[in-house]
């Protein structure tokens, strides 16, 4: 199964709404959102007077979010280039994705011993909106329907300092979450790999399994973790297939 993004024009995509919320929380949004779903790719430059006309907003509150951008490691500055989208590193991934298989396996656990009926309840509609997400095959439908999965997960655990550290990891990573959800060359058979280990998660979770609970959410993480690696692997080898013909034409 291919899942697919929407497409827009950056402008559009960008612009912002004058509404009572924060202009500095819109912008922050916004562009994250663009950073994670692919809209604003690797390496590209955030240009103060392009992005302050498409979003109509000062410099000095682009400038706020995007240093909390840069907190987040979704923006890096360059010297003499300035600030610029983040590059994907397979080590930074694959490090991420290991430690949050530990945290998301504690988590499943702590969900089995505090979770009550309509904890589990929760975490069958929430599995049931996974299902419907991937039937649907767009890609943010299904990134945003597994985060309110884990999301009635983390609330069922019942632990604030464990769902901390989680939201701060989740921020982190959603940028390879999404490249592994949707990238045109991802395997059809991990769509259907992960709601099965979704499924059995709820039941283990149902049936207050804590051991099988946590192995079954770490293992999960593991699997999505070694497709984003495989993903990333082929990315890395177009980028060097590019960069050979650039070369040879200018040679």
């Amino acid at each position: 199964m291919v899942l697919q993004y929407g497409h827009m024009s950056q402008a559009r995509l960008l612009k912002i709404d004058k509404v009572p919320a924060s202009l500095r929380q819109q912008v922050l949004e916004r562009l994250r959102e663009a950073i994670i779903a692919g809209h604003l790719a690797p390496g590209a430059r955030l240009t103060e007077r392009e992005l302050t006309e498409q979003m109509g907003v000062s410099r000095t509150v682009l400038r706020e979010a995007l240093r909390q951008l840069e907190a987040e490691h979704l923006v890096e500055v360059i010297p003499n280039k300035g600030p610029v989208v983040r590059a994907l590193s397979r080590d930074e991934a694959e490090d991420l994705y290991r430690i949050r298989a530990v945290l998301h396996g504690l988590a499943a656990r702590f969900c089995v011993e505090n979770a009550d009926v309509d904890d589990i309840g929760h975490l069958q509609v929430a599995l049931a909106a996974v299902v419907d997400a991937y039937d649907s095959r767009d890609a943010e439908h299904v990134l945003d329907a597994k985060t309110g999965f884990y999301n009635v997960l983390y609330s069922g655990a019942r632990s604030e300092s464990l769902s901390a550290m989680l939201d701060t990891l989740q921020a982190r990573i959603a940028r390879w979450r999404a490249l592994g959800l949707g990238h045109p060359e991802r395997s059809e058979e991990r769509s259907g790999e992960s709601v099965d280990n979704l499924t059995a998660i709820v039941d283990a979770v149902a049936r207050r399994d804590a051991d099988e609970a946590e192995r079954l959410t770490r293992e999960e993480d593991s699997q999505a973790g070694r497709e984003v690696m495989r993903l990333l692997a082929i990315e890395s080898t177009k980028q060097q297939t590019r960069e050979k013909a650039i070369g040879g034409k200018s040679s």
